[in-house]
Order: structure tokens, then C-alpha cells, then sequence
């Protein structure tokens, strides 16, 4: 269990290192000479978180299962394919890890912005960041639930004993990046619950009092998600496809 725990702790401290580092000190860096942008914007945001989980996955997916957030192992338990026995000490472990990177971004970023909404990467809703329009907190809530519910799909599909599990990682991060690709306006993306606990508890203020929803919508969509799997999606030992 000390090895599962401390691979949960690593995998959930690189995503929120690489994922949110890259949106706090890459995504708008500075106008260049010709007057383009050099920062990787919206989209390299997105494919920064995807790639610290493919990276993580692999690196220690084989010995924790790879959860590296809440929701997941909400579902995963929903799903029957963990134990809620250990429900308990992988939050922990993934809350820990999260709030120590984001300490680490804290120090190196030399404080946590103007805390406005989004500022050090933290997730949100009624505020017109991006294009100048805001979602409401029903909006937001819909978008982390669905999201998070076909994240927990996905995963269950691709760690299947009947699928091909050597690609599984690589389906898993390249989910996520297409979930940062659809949210991030909307809320700067959670699926979450640990990722947005180790920003907010930084900014304080509108983050903390928003965090709720970056807990419920996430976990209550992996928990679905999981349930279709498992009812609907998931193939027995007896079946044969045709």
C-alpha cells in the first residue's frame, strides 16, 4: 500500500506541476518581433495536462493503477475495479500531492497571482475570463459532470482485460487534452477534485467558496461513468463477438 500511495502522491504532484505550471508561467509568455505570441496558449495548456498523465501512466500506472485524482478512483470504485477500502488513503495521497506542487509553483511563481478568477490556474464559473463570456454554475456543472463521466469511460475501456492495454495511457492523455480543449474556457478544466483543491487553497477567496462544484460535478460524473461501464459497456468472460 506504501508504494500504491507514494505512486499517487508522484503521479498527482506531476500533473499538477506540469499541467498548471504550464498555464501559470507558459501559456502568454510575451508578443514576439513580428508581433505573434509566444506563449502556448490554449492549446499547449491542454496538451500539458494530457501529456502528465500519459507520462505518469506509464511511469507508474503499474503500481497504483494510475488515478492521480478523486474522481477517478470515485469511479473507478463505482465500476468494480477498485476497492473502497482504499478510497480513502489514495485522496489523501492525491490531495497531498497536488497541494505540494502547487506550493512548489507558489515559491518558484513568487505568490499566487492578483487572486482574480483563473489567476494561478485555478478553476472557476460566473466569471468572463476567456472571450468575455461566463457560464453559469449550472453550465459549469453540466460540462466537469459529462466530462468527467466519459474520462472514467474512457479509462475503464481502455484498461479492459480485453482491450489492448499498451495503449492505454496514450488514450487516457490524449482524453484528457481533449477535455481541457472543451473546458478551459469554461471553467479552466477541474475533472479534478485534487488539481482544483491545490490551486484554490493558494488564491483563497472566490476560488475556496467555488470549490464545491469542482468536487461534486466531477465525482458524481466519474460515478456514472463507471456505473455505465460496468452496466452497459463492460463485455463478459461468456461473450462472444461476433
Amino acid at each position: 500500500m506504501s508504494k500504491k500511495l507514494a505512486a499517487e502522491f508522484f503521479g498527482t504532484f506531476w500533473l499538477v506541476f506540469g499541467g498548471c505550471g504550464s498555464a501559470i508561467f507558459a501559456s502568454q509568455i510575451a508578443p514576439s518581433a513580428t508581433g505573434g505570441q509566444l506563449g502556448i496558449l490554449l492549446l499547449g495548456v491542454a496538451l500539458a495536462f494530457g501529456l502528465t498523465v500519459l507520462t505518469m501512466a506509464y511511469a507508474v500506472g503499474h503500481i497504483s493503477g494510475g488515478h492521480f485524482n478523486p474522481a477517478v478512483s470515485f469511479g473507478l470504485m463505482a465500476g468494480g475495479r477498485f476497492s473502497g477500502k482504499e478510497l480513502l488513503p489514495y485522496i489523501v495521497a492525491q490531495c497531498i500531492g497536488a497541494i505540494a506542487a502547487a506550493g512548489a509553483l507558489f515559491v518558484i511563481n513568487g505568490g499566487s497571482g492578483d487572486g482574480s478568477a483563473g489567476s494561478f490556474a485555478t478553476n472557476f464559473y460566473e466569471s468572463a475570463v476567456y472571450f468575455g463570456k461566463s457560464y453559469s454554475a449550472m453550465q459549469a456543472f453540466l460540462a466537469e459532470f459529462l466530462l468527467t463521466m466519459f474520462f472514467v469511460i474512457v479509462i475503464m475501456g481502455t484498461t479492459d482485460k480485453f482491450a489492448n492495454g499498451k495503449f492505454a495511457g496514450i488514450a487516457i492523455g490524449l482524453c484528457l487534452t481533449l477535455i481541457h480543449l472543451i473546458s478551459i474556457p469554461i471553467t479552466n478544466t477541474s475533472v479534478n477534485p485534487a488539481r482544483s483543491l491545490s490551486q484554490a487553497v493558494f488564491v483563497g477567496g472566490q476560488a475556496l467558496s467555488q470549490l464545491w462544484l469542482f468536487w461534486v460535478a466531477p465525482i458524481a460524473g466519474a460515478v456514472v461513468g463507471g456505473l455505465i461501464y460496468k452496466m452497459l459497456l463492460q463485455r463478459g468472460d461468456t461473450e462472444v463477438l461476433a
